[in-house]
């Protein structure tokens, strides 16, 4: 469940920065998934801030939910926070917070897993 975390939270992180790139009306979908299930993503602009939400259930009764908050500027910064639940009643929650320059840039989380251990993470990068 951890990897399927990240990699939903990869998607919206793009999804995030892609809208910052491009300023456009408010965007709300909603769809089936392949296996049955059903998203649902929001977007709205308010100026240079964004925030965006997901709302993923599983065939099975699983859930997935997001929430972020970008700024956009010379120096992009987001927050995203999030947490989930799978279908025996196991759950998981995070938060991460990132700041992108134009040369580098770093983010910064955590991950509190089924059992309530918390991992803490950061990353830094040159563009």
């Amino acid at each position: 469940m951890l990897s399927s975390a990240k990699v939903h939270l990869f998607c919206l992180g793009a999804m995030l920065v892609a809208a910052a790139a491009v300023p456009a009306a408010a965007e709300e979908w909603q769809r089936p998934t392949v296996h049955g299930g059903e998203i649902s993503r929001s977007v709205s602009p308010e100026g240079g801030v964004y925030t965006g939400s997901t709302t993923r259930t599983g065939p099975d009764g699983g859930s997935y939910t997001s929430s972020s908050k970008c700024v956009a500027d010379v120096v992009d910064r987001c927050a995203r926070s999030y947490s989930g639940s799978g279908p025996d009643g196991q759950s998981f929650s995070g938060k991460r917070v990132s700041a992108r320059g134009p040369f580098r840039g770093r983010s910064a989380g955590s991950f509190t897993g089924q059992d309530g251990n918390t991992v803490f993470g950061s990353r830094r990068w040159r563009r």
